[in-house]
């Protein structure tokens, strides 16, 4: 028929060009035969070409499915177009319509078929509304699928497109044909079909007499089911009553109903500066059903009062914000956000000079912060300095939960004193640069009241010791806590709290064993030779040790007096014991360690003001000792405290070893070590002064000649406190803005990156290789930063504000990993499958992984739940309170937890053998076989119901 069809059109081309004529002939096929002819056409070619062929002619993929695809074509017949629709699946899936796959279209759910046709019309309903019309539809398809041999089914949609109705027609061979038909109700749905009896007699009603009791009589129909059950939002506002009533039971204040609502955050660490949204709305739990065999109405009534623990599968969907997958700025509040409002008052902090003139009246600063930048009023700055100076004075521990990679980033510890400043500025008024200004002035204005009144500075350790690891203004901050300190140990009204202070007790590194009390200094420092290297002092052990170091203002020991020692032992002072066997060159007495005074501290900018004047000076051992000039003093006197009898060879033997040149017969003794004789050996060693040592007017000796023999105890502290005190304060008062918010840059990225590192999430091996990688991008990105290398109009801002970006996607990943963990703590199982699933759906939308029209748009994984795992889920399915509930009535079964499913998936089938009943037919055997004469699937809630059915007969 295509053959004579395009004859006859080209004879009728031919004839509307011979104009002269104007006959028609009535010979040629009508357009309802054309357009047949055409579907035929159509149908030949798409079985021809096969799935292979197709998919390379651009065949499109469903985006639900992974193995449907869907070619199209467009028709017209009269004055109306349509378009027609081949379905067809790549590979053959051998699996039953009946297993519930969830990548299924509706048309192969409602029906059971696998490959299908659609003819519907170009329209903006997209349904064919005439009942004729949709009749004569179906059987222009239905006879050009007979006419090619075709066994695929083909349907039509109809009516309504909210009733998603359908009528369809599938040609199976010479007798049999089957019959398809689907509509929807959505209001008034009957009591009796809320019930599984009375689907289950509608099922009935297709095949059976009308007239028989269906009640009492057995008809044995397959039957397989799927519940779909929905936990209440997990921020709900209608649970407030009971989490009221809850805390009045306890004795509690109900207060404001949301000020009283547990938060799921509200263990995490970032709970402490702002509330996340829940990233996990709710969960959606299937309930499977296998198939069985049913042979009554009652039996059915009694699977409806069934739990769902009695289904043979559980399969848990759980449904994520949608905030998630938005990347539209400023959609969520979090860490990430407010450091790129950080970022832009980095970006503007190089328009004026000091941090005064973006809040000074008279010195406004640029135009744009007139308006925009509010600062918040003085109530907000006041509650700040509270919790930064009064509320939690202790110094937390540093090193708890501190990331291996954390202190490659050149800021502070989390915790501490400018950690919080930053965290806090981050979340003041709106995080611009006016208000970061006011913050800072009051900040330095309260860390100057602590020093002037000798208050501990809070959160800042007064250990002997500056982390230069750390950024400037932290180590300036931990200079002042210290200078504070010492202020408070030399001012003699606080004595009796200095006692009591761990910071105040002696540290002594080695015990005496002479038994004499620990005297008082701060540091011991090693000698410098020419080259500013320092020899290891002696010690008892391996006889290259030095002083011990206690605390510089602690009370005075007493002399050391004893009965078995020379009359010069009385006037021994400031000892912390005797050096092993090493014996003083001028007395066979034995050699004491004095304890000695801590190197004054400094923090990296005086380190580096040091080394360049070194290196502007040259190496000269001269210049090199001047710098040491106090320390050596120092330690001279303690020495010479501690050993009465000693001269200056005695002081090198111990403090630089290296200094002291043994004879070549001595050193081929049984005794190596650098100056050490025992008395059973002879006596004095044997040795000499190195060259450096015994130059002419050497500035170590003119040292020792000056220095008083005293103890530690009662020398000048080599730290001055106010004066480095003073020093710290101009600073941070003279600190240019650039500097400080390159500082708090760096800061408040490695701060949020510890908070939210502390959170907990199981054994999740995604999320602690991507908070690794993040702290190395942090790494990268800040370095410039560290090295004060960024300048106005800098491209470093662009990278900052990517890093941002990079921030708030694992901020987000790990709001979801947070709250699995919290949720599937006795199934972890659960918790690292779905993260897993989440994780891959999410990782494109990161700029790690692929991007494009592949990426996919909405998060469809779903998990099965194991046996043992049961319980943890059905326990998310809390109880509904009497608020949640009352609108609800059950008019469904099945419940889990006081739950009715949300949607319930039915489908009934009734199985015939052709051979003996009324479809026999004298056909070949191949009929000869068992067919699904009936099926139906049912879906709906207690409002509204869908009915597919499809009908085997033979015509």
């Amino acid at each position: 028929m295509a053959s004579t069809s395009k004859i006859e059109a080209d004879a009728e081309d031919e004839a509307q060009e011979e104009e002269v004529e104007h006959f028609d002939d009535f010979t040629l096929a009508s357009s309802w035969e054309r357009f047949i002819s055409e579907i035929e056409a159509v149908c030949r070619q798409w079985m021809s070409d096969g799935p292979r062929n197709l998919l390379e002619k651009g065949a499109v993929l469903l985006e639900f499915s992974k193995n449907l695809y869907k070619v199209k074509f467009d028709l017209k017949y009269a004055s109306k177009s349509y378009c027609m629709e081949y379905y067809f699946e790549k590979t053959n899936n051998d699996s039953k319509i009946s297993d519930w796959n969830f990548t299924l279209h509706e048309l192969q759910l409602c029906f059971g078929v696998k490959e299908f046709l659609v003819i519907a019309p170009q329209s903006a309903s997209g349904v064919v509304l005439d009942a004729p019309e949709a009749s004569k539809l179906l059987s222009a398809v239905a006879i050009a699928m007979s006419n090619c041999s075709s066994l695929l089914p083909a349907f039509v949609p109809v009516h309504d497109p909210s009733r998603k109705a359908y009528i369809g027609i599938q040609n199976m061979g010479t007798v049999f044909t089957r019959r398809f038909e689907a509509d929807h109700m959505g209001t008034q749905v009957p009591v009796k079909l809320m019930h599984l009896e009375g689907l289950h007699e509608l099922f009935i009603s297709k095949f059976a007499y009308s007239t028989l009791d269906f009640s009492v009589h057995l008809f044995k129909v397959n039957f397989t089911m799927k519940l779909t059950y929905r936990t209440l939002p997990f921020d709900d506002d209608n649970d407030i009553q009971g989490i009221d009533t809850e805390i009045t039971e306890s004795g509690g204040n109900p207060g404001s109903d949301a000020q009283n609502r547990a938060q799921w955050d509200d263990n995490c660490p970032w709970n402490e500066w702002y509330s996340a949204e829940d990233p996990i709305k709710g969960f959606e739990l299937i309930a499977i059903w296998s198939e069985k065999m049913v042979e009554s109405s009652l039996q059915m009534a009694e699977l409806e009062n069934d739990s769902p623990d009695d289904a043979e599968k559980w399969i848990l969907f759980p449904i994520f914000s949608q905030n998630l997958g938005d990347d539209s700025k400023g959609n969520q509040v979090g860490f990430a956000s407010q450091l790129d409002l950080l970022v832009d008052a980095l970006d503007m902090s190089f328009e004026a000079q000091f941090m005064e003139d973006f809040v000074s009246v008279e010195n406004p600063g640029p135009d744009n912060l007139k308006t925009s930048m509010v600062i918040p009023p003085p109530t907000v700055i006041d509650r700040i300095l509270k919790e930064l100076f009064h509320e939690g004075v202790g110094v937390p521990d540093f090193v708890k939960g501190e990331h291996k990679s954390s202190r490659a980033i050149k800021g502070a510890p989390l915790g501490s004193l400018f950690v919080q400043f930053c965290l806090h500025s981050i979340w003041f008024g709106n995080c611009n640069i006016r208000a970061i200004a006011m913050l800072w002035i009051e900040f330095v204005r309260e860390v100057r009241w602590c020093w002037e009144e000798s208050q501990p500075l809070p959160k800042m350790p007064v250990n002997d010791s500056i982390d230069l690891s750390n950024c400037l203004i932290n180590q300036k901050l931990q200079m002042l806590a210290i200078c504070i300190e010492r202020k408070r140990e030399l001012n003699e009204d606080y004595q009796d709290c200095v006692e009591s202070m761990d910071n105040a007790s002696p540290r002594i590194k080695e015990d005496d064993p002479l038994g004499e009390d620990s005297d008082s200094s701060i540091m011991h420092t090693p000698g410098e030779d020419f080259d500013g290297k320092r020899d290891s002092p002696s010690t008892p052990e391996d006889l290259h040790g030095s002083g011990t170091n206690v605390s510089r203002f602690t009370s005075k020991p007493e002399d050391v007096v004893l009965s078995d020692v020379k009359p010069s032992d009385y006037i021994r002072r400031g000892s912390a014991g005797a050096v092993g066997s090493m014996m003083l060159l001028k007395s066979e007495q034995r050699m004491h360690a004095p304890f000695t005074q801590d190197a004054p501290l400094m923090t990296e900018d005086m380190h580096e003001e040091r080394l360049r004047a070194v290196e502007a000076f040259g190496n000269s051992f001269n210049f090199s000792a001047q710098l040491e000039r106090d320390i050596l003093s120092s330690d001279m006197s303690a020495f010479k405290a501690a050993n009465p009898d000693a001269v200056f060879e005695d002081f090198i033997r111990w403090h630089s070893p290296g200094d002291w040149e043994n004879d070549v017969a001595q050193e081929n003794g049984p005794i190596k070590n650098l100056a050490l004789v025992d008395s059973k050996n002879g006596w004095p060693p044997r040795g000499r002064l190195s060259r450096r040592m015994s130059e002419h007017g050497n500035l170590w000796r003119n040292i020792w000649n000056d220095a008083p023999a005293l103890p530690a105890s009662e020398q000048k502290p080599l730290l001055d406190p106010n004066r480095e005190g003073e020093k710290v304060l101009h600073y941070l008062e003279t600190l240019q803005p650039h500097q400080l918010l390159e500082q708090m840059v760096c800061t408040a990225f490695r701060a949020s990156a510890d908070t939210l590192n502390q959170t907990s999430y199981g054994d999740l091996k995604q999320m602690t290789t991507k908070m690794d990688q993040l702290y190395l991008t942090m790494a990268s990105v800040l370095k410039p930063l560290q090295a004060n290398r960024l300048s106005a109009g800098s491209e470093i801002i662009g990278d900052l504000r990517r890093l941002c970006g990079i921030l708030e996607h694992v901020e987000k990943l790990l709001t979801v990993a947070a709250s699995l963990y919290s949720k599937f703590l006795q199934a972890p199982r659960l918790s690292e499958a779905i993260f897993s699933d989440y994780y891959n759906y999410y990782l494109p939308r990161m700029g790690t992984g692929s991007v494009g029209e592949n990426v996919q748009k909405e998060f469809d994984k779903k998990q099965q739940v194991r046996n043992h795992e049961r319980a943890v889920v059905s326990n998310i399915f809390t109880l509904p309170t009497a608020n949640q509930s009352w609108r609800k009535v059950l008019s469904m079964g099945n419940l889990l937890n006081g739950h009715e499913p949300v949607l319930r998936e039915i489908i009934f089938s009734l199985r015939d053998r052709v051979s003996g009943n009324h479809y026999a037919a004298p056909t070949p055997r191949v009929y000869q076989q068992e067919i699904e004469t009936y099926r139906m699937y049912i879906c709906g809630t207690s409002n509204d119901l869908r009915v597919a059915l499809s009908v085997v007969s033979c015509d």
